[in-house]
């Protein structure tokens, strides 16, 4: 039988390592953007992006499969705390997991589209790309404290500050978006606008995605005394 203690360590160790693997599907959009806009072999990285967001999607399963499968034996005094938020919790690691399949979408798009990147338009895109891969790395420490929070009864964990610098980076986003949507269609020789627009939309919604991930931190910490 599994003890309260090895659920905890196995939910934290199981999270770093879907964490770990999602740091790396969003660390590539920048990269697939910066070889997209120098001829670079940026097919080759949409294809690791797409590789990692299928290993994600894999290890997030098996993230969800322990919170569902393991009973109150399983989880035990402890770790009461997933257990009151179990549902809550599912339902946190499915809307991770969709920063994954955002990311793979936006390199797809990028590739199916063929903007032209000379523009400042396509500027404005690599530069939301390297905020959100940013904010990325920012959530993943983040969530690991959360879960630490969540599957240990012996420490508080205090998530401010990062929650903060996430909500400082969407809105460095929101004003890139809103930039590279004016220069779009406030330059002439640009001949397709609207694809610079759907992009831009993309990558916010991408940086959105995130930022909603800490509202439901909130919710769910605010219930909890250890977490801050």
């Amino acid at each position: 039988m599994t003890t309260d203690a090895d659920f905890g360590e196995r939910l934290e160790r199981q999270t770093a390592t879907y964490l770990d693997r999602l740091d790396d599907c969003v660390a590539l959009l920048p990269r697939a953007l910066d070889e997209y806009a120098s001829d670079g072999p940026y097919r080759e990285t949409v294809g690791e992006i797409a590789a990692a967001e299928s290993a994600c999607d894999d290890l997030v399963r098996e993230v969800t499969a322990l919170i569902t499968d393991a009973g109150p034996d399983d989880i035990g005094l402890l770790n009461t705390r997933i257990n009151f938020n179990e549902s809550a919790l599912l339902d946190f690691y499915k809307e991770i997991d969709v920063v994954a399949n955002h990311t793979e979408r936006i390199a797809q798009e990028v590739t199916m589209m063929q903007p032209d990147a000379e523009g400042d338009a396509f500027g404005d895109m690599r530069e939301m790309a390297g905020r959100i891969a940013e904010m990325a790395v920012i959530l993943s420490d983040v969530v690991e404290r959360f879960v630490r929070g969540l599957a240990r009864n012996d420490t508080t964990e205090t998530l401010a500050e990062g929650i903060e610098s996430l909500r400082d980076l969407e809105s460095e986003c929101d004003e890139l978006r809103n930039s590279a949507i004016a220069t779009a269609f406030a330059d002439d020789a640009v001949d397709q606008p609207l694809v610079y627009r759907e992009l831009a939309i993309l990558l916010d919604e991408l940086a959105n995605t995130i930022e909603d991930l800490t509202d439901r931190i909130v919710v769910i910490a605010s219930k909890e005394p250890g977490i801050v």
